[in-house]
């Protein structure tokens, strides 16, 4: 039983080894040898490639409770309009907040009702009809 109670850490993503990293230098390096030392991002910018995000985090989740991310590091490597290394930034759990980009909820327009206003506004929509 107390085996059951044990956490789960699992870790996400890839984030390149510091000596790497260190090598860049900015306004020197392209996105090719960018790509040749540190590898694929994880993710790039939504405007074109101006920027590269190589995303790594560790989950805890201790029996049945809601997992939680208990470390997450970002490294932001950006590209300047000449498509050389302008800005290497990193980040860490304190610099952000947690985005649940799938809440298994799909959002509607308009107004939320409660259920005394739907039945109050139905009043007077019923047909004979309808009933038949």
């Amino acid at each position: 039983a107390v085996g059951g109670c044990s956490p789960i850490v699992d870790r996400h993503g890839y984030l390149p080894v510091s000596a790497d990293v260190e090598t860049l230098a900015a306004n020197s390096d392209t996105k090719e040898s960018v790509l040749a030392r540190l590898g694929e991002p994880t993710s790039k910018g939504v405007e074109g490639d101006s920027s590269w995000y190589y995303v790594s985090y560790t989950v805890r989740q201790l029996a049945f409770l809601k997992p939680q991310i208990t470390d997450r590091e970002i490294l932001a490597v950006s590209f300047g309009p000449n498509g050389r290394v302008s800005a290497i930034n990193r980040y860490g759990l304190e610099n952000g907040v947690v985005v649940d980009l799938n809440t298994r909820e799909t959002v509607t327009g308009g107004r939320r009702l409660s259920f005394f206003q739907q039945m109050i506004g139905n009043i007077g929509n019923f047909s004979a009809e309808s009933f038949l």
